[in-house]
């Protein structure tokens, strides 16, 4: 049972930053595809960024250029690094992770964090 903590989330104003990290029990770490998420109220969960074993990134087109996926095998963690933010960023953000070497679509993730809460104001 791979355990997932999130943390980093906060209130900034828009144009700022925040990274956002997240934490996982798994000692195989390297071996799952990881995920960011967010979660908007009255909206549905969307991806952000996922990050497959090979490295190989995608991210939404509404993040692309401005969010940063990256993870530390070592440390068993995963971040997101994110630039320019905007209001609309405004979301639950939650982190996960899917067994396998490359990423499935998000009703497949397997585990998910909590979530932490970024708030970007005007």
């Amino acid at each position: 049972q791979v355990q997932l903590a999130e943390s980093g989330g906060g209130s900034v104003q828009a144009g700022g930053s925040l990274r956002l990290s997240c934490a996982a029990s798994e000692v195989t770490f390297r071996y799952y595809c990881m995920g960011w998420f967010r979660q908007a109220p009255g909206k549905e969960r969307e991806g952000v960024a996922t990050l497959d074993t090979f490295a190989l990134t995608t991210y939404a087109n509404s993040v692309k250029g401005r969010f940063t996926i990256s993870r530390d095998n070592m440390k068993n963690t995963l971040f997101l690094q994110m630039n320019s933010l905007k209001p609309e960023d405004t979301a639950m953000y939650y982190c996960a992770a899917a067994a396998g070497a490359y990423c499935p679509t998000q009703s497949n993730f397997q585990y998910w964090g909590q979530g932490t809460q970024v708030t970007v104001s005007p």
